[in-house]
């Protein structure tokens, strides 16, 4: 096998065929794990039908992920959320990552992410995920198995949202090479109405107390939580501004759900 697809699951029977299908053309290379949430729906029955091996494992999808890479047996391992979906294209160019005599560019990447749906608020998210890519406040998707062994893989004492950063500053950490991978993953987001994506970000402000004590005095931190560059340096940096100057009415709608998303997480973090 040249990727191993962990894809973490709870309560996902109406996303996962959707995310499993895409490697159907590729099940010589790619071998998909599923670990599952102990969902009540048929989430694990479809992903087994599906093609996919299931396991179980909570309590969180640190420990899912955790799970998963290690028992998978390639030297690639890519992380998905089940509403996710990987294009043809983008899945042929991490094979040929995988199967490159001179080896990858990288060690990890990063991969951009494109939100389905219609609407200003989703061409407004996408334009919004477009200053991410490769920076503090994206996470890498897909590793080396290396990196992932180096580094111990996900800290299961983090939960909802700040696992994924804290992996990014290890990984950063160890000497490993980061990338963005030029195809993107497709991120289904469309029953994620405006009051449904702040009760999420609410959810993931309860835990970011752990991880800031644990990175404490770190500047990565003090970018990524900080006013400076979450609403203004991350959206200038590297002649990115001229992005807001071209799309007016985008960046104001932007702007409104951050100022939202930034109050939100004042009332509830831990």
């Amino acid at each position: 096998m040249k990727l191993s697809v962990v894809i973490t699951t709870r309560n996902e029977a109406d996303n996962i065929a959707n995310c499993i299908k895409p490697f159907d053309a590729f099940r010589d290379d790619v071998e998909v794990i599923v670990v599952d949430n102990s969902s009540t729906d048929d989430t694990a029955l479809i992903a087994q039908n599906a093609g996919a091996r299931v396991l179980v494992k909570g309590p969180e999808r640190s420990a899912q992920r955790n799970l998963g890479w290690r028992e998978s047996s390639s030297e690639w391992v890519i992380i998905l959320d089940a509403d996710m979906i990987l294009p043809l294209k983008t899945i042929e160019e991490i094979l040929a990552l995988a199967d490159s005599s001179e080896g990858s560019a990288a060690d990890a990447y990063w991969i951009p992410e494109v939100r389905t749906g219609e609407g200003i608020r989703v061409k407004a998210r996408n334009f919004e995920r477009s200053f991410y890519d490769g920076t503090c406040v994206d996470a890498l998707r897909l590793f080396k198995r290396s990196v992932l062994e180096k580094t111990g893989g996900y800290d299961e004492n983090l939960i909802a949202g700040p696992e994924d950063w804290d992996l990014d500053v290890r990984v950063l950490a160890s000497g490993a090479k980061c990338a963005v991978l030029g195809g993107h993953l497709i991120h289904n987001e469309k029953r994620l109405s405006f009051k449904r994506m702040l009760e999420k970000k609410a959810y993931y402000s309860k835990s970011m107390a752990a991880y800031c004590l644990k990175w404490k005095g770190n500047p990565v931190l003090k970018k990524q939580l900080g006013f400076y560059y979450r609403f203004l340096g991350v959206f200038i940096e590297n002649g990115k501004w001229k992005k807001l100057l071209k799309h007016p009415i985008l960046a104001a709608v932007m702007y409104f759900e951050r100022v939202a998303v930034g109050f939100t997480y004042l009332c509830n973090r831990g």
